[in-house]
């Protein structure tokens, strides 16, 4: 199945409306169907798994705009340090200090998104609002001089409950407004990431400037 143009289109317009981010989830897609969405002028992909993302990113264009949406494990982020546009699922300061470190070596900044645990499913990652403000008061953070803390993402719970996932956004919504810290030159909230295929229309409502689109997109997973 090769990309789905019109809802595509559509969704992009819609997005560029609200100057809302698109990313495409290309995660387990052909170099193919990622090439048919670049060839209309798209830039934003996300890859869940570090060895895949390494590997397109070798084979397709350089000015492709990389996001690692899944989640990161330490051990990897030298990987992907090189070349990534930004790191999504932040949900440690360990992991924080990893991605600084190999920046460093790379002299770069990478971008982040700090993860906040919104659903009721345990399965989810993410920092509870506790972990947050620990994270974002550290004395260690004005250390970090190779990451930006661009804002906050979270999942909603995986459910056909509107009212629930809306109450979960609205929750991160509440939390990023009120955690908004004072912009210093590694931390500068400016992405509420939240919405992916079945509940980005609620998340745009809720206030969502980036959403992660993947089926819609580029249809079933294979």
């Amino acid at each position: 199945m090769s990309v789905n143009v019109q809802q595509y289109r559509e969704i992009n317009g819609i997005c560029k409306q609200r100057n809302v981010t698109l990313v495409a989830v290309s995660k387990t897609k052909p170099a193919a169907e990622i090439l048919e969405l670049y060839q209309l002028g798209h830039r934003d992909f996300g890859e869940n798994y570090v060895q895949e993302l390494v590997d397109k990113q070798q084979q397709l264009p350089a000015d492709i705009q990389w996001h690692f949406i899944g989640h990161l494990q330490s051990n990897k982020v030298k990987y992907i340090a090189p070349f990534v546009h930004m790191i999504h699922g932040v949900d440690s300061f360990k992991l924080l200090k990893e991605i600084n470190k190999q920046a460093l070596k790379n002299n770069r900044v990478i971008h982040v998104l700090l993860q906040v645990h919104i659903a009721q499913e345990e399965t989810k990652f993410g920092l509870d609002e506790k972990e947050l403000e620990e994270l974002l008061s550290s004395p260690e953070l004005s250390l970090l001089q190779n990451v930006c803390i661009r804002g906050l993402m979270g999942m909603a719970s995986f459910s056909d409950d509107t009212e629930l996932v809306r109450s979960e956004f609205k929750m991160l919504r509440t939390i990023y407004e009120t955690r908004q810290p004072q912009t210093t030159f590694n931390l500068r909230f400016e992405i509420l990431s939240m919405g992916m295929s079945a509940d980005y229309r609620i998340a745009l409502e809720e206030g969502s400037n980036m959403v992660r689109l993947g089926s819609l997109l580029f249809g079933a997973r294979r």
